[in-house]
């Protein structure tokens, strides 16, 4: 894979990863968001849920760009590092507990990026 086709994987996954960050900020405290429709509406309508669904847009724009330059079969997993910037931003951002399973599946995700991402046999290399 080309360093430019990964820079893009790369920053489309951040750009996912703070997409959710900000769903999660919206959502933090919000049970009673699912009360009624007017609570939905009101929820849907939030500056972190609409700065979310607009990086999710954007994320899609350079996702469809992604797709005219590298195999969905390696695009897809190497996104997977997403997963990976969400455990590290949830344990530092929201304080979420970084426990050993989680610290294992981060390292096979790395492993198995690294496999595909980086295994040159199959890649469109524009």
């Amino acid at each position: 894979m080309t360093q430019f086709n990964f820079i893009l994987l790369l920053i489309n996954s951040f750009i996912l990863v703070a997409g959710q960050f900000l769903w999660k900020f919206g959502m933090t405290n919000k049970e009673d968001s699912f009360q009624s429709i007017a609570s939905i509406i009101k929820m849907l309508l939030s500056p972190y849920i609409l700065g979310g669904l607009f990086l999710y847009g954007v994320a899609t724009i350079i996702w469809l760009f992604i797709l005219t330059r590298v195999p969905l079969s390696v695009a897809y997993p190497v996104q997977s590092m997403g997963y990976i910037l969400a455990v590290f931003g949830a344990y530092f951002i929201f304080h979420e507990p970084l426990t050993f399973p989680k610290i294992a599946g981060v390292l096979f995700i790395m492993l198995g990026v690294s496999i595909i991402g980086f295994s040159g046999n199959e890649l469109i290399n524009k």
